[in-house]
Order: C-alpha cells, then sequence, then structure tokens
C-alpha cells in the first residue's frame, strides 16, 4: 500500500504541481516571453535531470530518487507560492522540474520491473495524465475564488507531503538492477534507436497540436483549455485500457503512428483531434513502456532514456511546428506533424526487443 501511494499518488501531485502554474502565469510575469520562459524551465530541468536519475537508480536503488524528487517537489512548491521574480520563478521552477525527473524516472523504473509491469504502467500513466488536468483546473478554480494566484501552488505542494511521507516507509523490495554507466548510453540509444525516434515524435506531436490549436482557431482559452483537457482524458481512458489488453508492441506503435496522421489533419478541421490523438498517444505509452520491459536492459537507464525522449519531443517539435506556421501557415505545420508520424510508421518495425536487429519492417 506504501507503494502504491508513494508511486501513484505521487505522480499525480508531481503533475498536478507542474501544472498549477500554467492557468496563473499573468501573475508571475507581464510579457508572453518570460511566461513563455517560466514554463519552459520546468521541461529543461526535467530533460537534464531524468537520464541521470534513471542511471543513478540502478546504481543506488530507485527509492532515494524517489525520495529526493519529492521532497524536491514540496520545497520547490512552497518557495513558488513565497516569491514574485519571474527571474526566481524562473529558477524555482527549473529546481522542480529537476524534482520531478528524480522522481519520475525511478518511479517508472520501479514500475517497469515488476511482474505486472503492463498493468501498473496503466495506472501510472493514467494518474499522470489525471495529475495533469487537474493542477490546470484545480489551480484555476482556487485563484479565482480565493483571488490568490499562488494559493493552488501550495495546496498541491502541501499534498505532496503524503506521498513525501509514506516513501519514507518504502522497502526495496525489487532485484538489484545492473550496474550502469555512460559508456552504454551510445549502444542503448543506438541498439533501440527506432523507439526513440518514436517517444520523440508521437509524444511530441501532443505538444504540437497543443501549442498550434488556440492562436490557429482563436477560439477563447477556455474552450481551448477544455479541449486540451479532453485529450489528457482520453489518454487516461487509453492507458488504463491498453494496460489490460497485452498488445505486441510494436504493431501497437505501428498502428498508432498511421492512426495519428489522421488524428493530426482530423485536428485541423475539428477539435474531435484532440480526443483521437489523447487516445493514441495513451497506447503508444504503455506499448513503449511495455517494449522497454522486454528488453531485460536495466530499467533505470531506459525509463531515464524514454522520459528524456518523451520530454525532448515535447520541447522540439512544438517549437518546430510554430516556425513553420509563422513562416508557411497552419496547414503545412499540421501537415508536418502528420508527416513525422509517417516516419515512425515506416521505421519501427526495425526494432526488436531483443538486440535490435535490421529485420524486415
Amino acid at each position: 500500500m506504501r507503494t502504491q501511494l508513494t508511486l501513484f499518488f505521487g505522480v499525480f501531485i508531481v503533475m498536478a504541481l507542474s501544472n498549477a502554474i500554467v492557468p496563473v502565469l499573468p501573475s508571475f510575469a507581464s510579457t508572453s516571453f518570460l511566461q513563455g520562459a517560466i514554463f519552459a524551465a520546468y521541461y529543461l530541468g526535467a530533460v537534464i535531470s531524468t537520464l541521470p536519475a534513471g542511471m543513478l537508480s540502478d546504481r543506488i536503488g530507485r527509492i532515494p530518487l524517489i525520495r529526493v524528487g519529492l521532497l524536491i517537489t514540496v520545497i520547490s512548491g512552497i518557495a513558488l507560492y513565497a516569491v514574485s521574480s519571474p527571474f526566481l520563478v524562473m529558477s524555482i521552477r527549473f529546481i522542480e522540474g529537476v524534482g520531478a525527473g528524480c522522481f519520475v524516472a525511478s518511479a517508472m523504473s520501479w514500475v517497469n520491473a515488476v511482474e505486472n509491469h503492463e498493468r501498473m504502467s496503466g495506472y501510472f500513466m493514467a494518474m499522470l495524465n489525471a495529475g495533469l488536468v487537474t493542477g490546470l483546473v484545480v489551480a484555476g478554480w482556487v485563484s479565482a475564488v480565493f483571488r490568490h494566484p499562488a494559493l493552488g501552488i501550495l495546496f498541491f505542494a502541501a499534498c505532496a507531503v503524503i506521498p513525501t511521507g509514506a516513501s519514507m516507509f518504502m522497502r526495496e523490495s525489487l532485484q538489484p538492477a545492473n550496474r550502469t554507466d555512460l559508456r552504454q548510453l551510445i549502444p542503448l540509444v543506438s541498439r533501440y534507436r527506432y523507439l526513440w525516434h518514436s517517444s520523440v515524435i508521437l509524444i511530441g506531436i501532443t505538444g504540437v497540436v497543443i501549442t498550434l490549436y488556440p492562436e490557429f482557431s482563436s477560439v477563447s482559452p477556455e474552450i481551448a483549455g477544455t479541449w486540451i483537457a479532453m485529450m489528457s482524458i482520453s489518454t487516461i481512458i487509453a492507458v488504463l485500457a491498453a494496460s489490460r489488453l497485452s498488445l505486441s508492441p510494436v504493431p501497437a506503435i505501428r498502428s498508432s503512428a498511421i492512426l495519428m496522421v489522421f488524428g493530426v489533419l482530423l485536428t485541423f478541421y475539428s477539435p474531435l483531434g484532440f480526443i483521437v490523438i489523447g487516445a493514441l498517444a495513451g497506447i503508444v505509452m504503455i506499448a513503449q513502456m511495455a517494449f522497454l520491459a522486454e528488453t531485460k536492459e536495466p530499467q533505470g537507464f531506459t525509463m531515464g532514456l524514454f522520459s528524456t525522449t518523451s520530454y525532448l519531443g515535447m520541447a522540439i517539435l512544438p517549437f518546430f511546428a510554430g516556425l513553420i506556421a509563422d513562416s508557411f501557415g497552419f496547414f503545412p505545420a499540421f501537415c508536418a506533424a502528420a508527416f513525422c508520424a509517417i516516419t515512425v510508421a515506416l521505421t519501427i518495425g526495425y526494432c526488436t526487443p531483443e538486440n535490435q536487429q535490421e529485420v524486415s519492417p
């Protein structure tokens, strides 16, 4: 029970706190540039920390990294409530991202190493996405009702004390992982390069539609936020369903990539595309984690890489999609994202769990 409380409620709160600042960003910075920098600082911290945290969890165990990540989350949440300078907020958000990276990489390593990893990964990813939605909704509501922009942040920081306390009673019941070092990084990246490619592209596409849709559609922030929340809810349903179906990972990723092409183009014409993309992203994440569990590689290392590539996709693809939209228009930007999904469908068949031998897709 302590483990489930720490892992599932922990990732829920970590993700909720990460999004709690989004509805109240104008209260922390007066310009769009500073608001974007505050938002991005979290992801920069997460990108930098996930791989080292995954490797370290293989060396010293997962529990110390879980505890450190949750403790950083609590402290950074309280600090965000106490400061107002945008540059201090930016620095604290970066530290918060580092804490999230430590927790997520080590927690996912734990989840993917247990016997019923598919079902556990379904619960974990469902709670992750539920936290993202809850952070947006609750923080915005608390800010409006109590007229204090940072009160929602403090609320989730206080909630984070619960899994942090529970983590102090966790015990490492899994077999120790093999030691890993940076010399294994290049071979690991090379062996499963098509899997990492699918993570960058298919998870990054969710960021593309989130960033393009508000300006492209010209709808109100409330409506745009509702559709973005619907995408996360769709993901929650999909990860819970996919984790019970024992899907073959590579065919599931290939089929999802093909359908993602149509989902991206549908989003250009209708916000219903958010529901399609959210569901496909959920299937993809469960299939990718199942694939990595089958490799028998050190799970701290692989989950660190998995988290890093996911965050990387969320950072890179929306950036380039925005450049294309500014230069050539929104439809070419959506088409570019769809083309990226096609590259995954064409290459993922070369990926095998054992040793990434080149086979016919």
